[in-house]
């Protein structure tokens, strides 16, 4: 009978410890799931920034401000506007 409790015991002790470790892992995975959810955050929020930047360096206006100060060109007359049918409107009977 001594015996038979001593193994229960044991038992009980591995047990014990098995329940303390699975419960400090848990708690650490946790606090790396809420680091990765927070750095997912910053992502977000710099690809929100990095979206209105690029909108705003492709502006039309600011495209065309460039193209005609610092590289000097400019509108051609109207007379030399060629406007070429697309693909598609050619491939229609």
């Amino acid at each position: 009978m001594v015996r038979l409790n001593l193994i229960l015991l044991a038992i009980l002790i591995a047990c014990a410890l098995a329940l303390v470790t699975s419960q400090h892992q848990a708690r650490k995975l946790y606090v790396e799931l809420q680091k990765e959810q927070e750095l997912a955050k910053q992502f977000e929020v710099e690809w929100g920034q990095l979206q209105l930047e690029q909108g705003t360096w492709a502006m039309h206006a600011r495209v065309e401000k460039i193209a005609t100060q610092a590289l000097g060109m400019r509108v051609p007359p109207p007379s030399r506007i060629q406007i070429l049918p697309s693909a598609a409107a050619e491939a229609k009977p």
